[in-house]
């Protein structure tokens, strides 16, 4: 079993963003279950991003386009989304804007400093919304792949709406273990569908072929009895001692209350991170810096480091705590697989710590 954990100390350094007229520059957490991204990608999405902020000033709408596209599909943030469905809602792409608004407004920052842009992407989405319709889809499988017209548009159960053109669509949920499912359903301008796709349990092979066996007859399929040497009776093994749950169930919750404070911490750090990103922001537009900060900066500078410090406790305590639970989920699943009333060695599992740049874990090796 291998646990990974989000290491906030990087992120927060990862990457510094610029403001220009009319765009967000702060940078908020990633969407829940966004991978995590590389140094590389990181810089070469922020390079991009950059390059999108600059075009976009010069009001070079289609080029600023494709480059924050780049680097919405290297680092997908919340910055990003906003700064690009502003230039989508520029070149009256009003679908694609309102979806990336709509993800940017489902993240946006609690700080005060952006509330006036928060005021922008609420009445560019608006305007873009009145203009496309909307789905609202549900699968009867929890991760099942929805398509629309043929498009993949995430996985069940979709967090936000889907923007589509007015008009006719076709939507469709596909899981290995169900039947697929689909719909086809009529949308306006400015209004809402509500799609629900019930999955049933897809047949197994030897459902299939029971099926089969049962309509070909009743006689089909019986085997006779078959010759060979006469059964041996075998003297019964005697039953394997009880085994007692109680320490599964002890290591198993301090794992949860482990695996909940790495959470608790983890989410803690990304508030924290985007109120450092926030107060950059905030220092920058005011014309000031931290690298020699002036006399009138330097109180804003010194909690700014202050902010940044935190961040990097919060991610060694949310790293520690998930390599704790990890551990002790490990030594619960030992326990209740290592087979009653053997004695081996040679197969004894064993527990073993991980590290690596992006966060740490244990491996429990062994055979069962």
């Amino acid at each position: 079993m291998m646990m990974n954990c989000r290491t906030l100390g990087v992120l927060f350094t990862a990457a510094t963003l610029i403001a220009a007229p009319g765009i967000a520059a702060a940078q908020p957490a990633a969407p829940q279950e966004a991978p995590l991204v590389g140094a590389d990608a990181a810089n070469r999405a922020d390079a991009a991003y950059r390059r999108g902020l600059r075009l976009y000033s010069d009001k070079k709408y289609v080029e600023a386009e494709a480059e924050l596209q780049s680097a919405w599909e290297l680092n997908p943030t919340f910055d990003v989304a906003y700064n690009l469905g502003n230039t989508k809602y520029q070149l009256k792409k009003h679908r694609e804007a309102a979806q990336y608004l709509s993800f940017a407004l489902r993240n946006w920052p609690l700080m005060k400093s952006a509330a006036k842009l928060k005021t922008t992407a609420e009445q560019r989405f608006s305007e873009s919304r009145a203009q496309v319709g909307a789905l609202v889809v549900t699968a009867g499988a929890p991760g099942a792949e929805v398509l629309v017209d043929g498009k993949a548009v995430g996985k069940a159960p979709l967090e936000d709406e889907v923007f589509v053109d007015p008009g006719e669509h076709r939507v469709e949920a596909r899981h290995l273990d169900y039947e697929p499912a689909s719909q086809t359903v009529s949308v306006a301008k400015g209004a809402t569908a509500e799609v629900k796709l019930p999955m049933a349990l897809a047949k197994s092979e030897a459902q299939v072929g029971q099926t089969a066996g049962g309509a070909s007859g009743a006689g089909a399929g019986v085997v006779g009895p078959v010759a060979g040497p006469p059964a041996v009776p075998v003297e019964p093994l005697p039953p394997p001692p009880k085994r007692s749950w109680v320490p599964v169930i002890a290591l198993g919750a301090a794992s949860a209350v482990g695996l909940g404070v790495g959470v608790g911490m983890t989410v803690a750090g990304s508030n924290v991170l985007d109120d450092v990103h926030a107060q950059r922001q905030s220092i920058r537009n005011a014309g000031g810096q931290c690298t020699k900060p002036s006399a009138s900066f330097v109180d804003d500078c010194a909690e700014l480091s202050r902010a940044g410090e935190r961040v990097d406790t919060l991610g060694h305590v949310a790293g520690a705590a998930y390599v704790a639970s990890g551990v002790l989920a490990a030594a619960a699943l030992t326990y209740a697989l290592w087979p009653r009333g053997e004695t081996r060695t040679a197969g004894l599992p064993r527990v073993v710590a991980t590290a690596h740049p992006t966060g740490a874990g244990v491996v429990v090796l062994g055979a069962w």
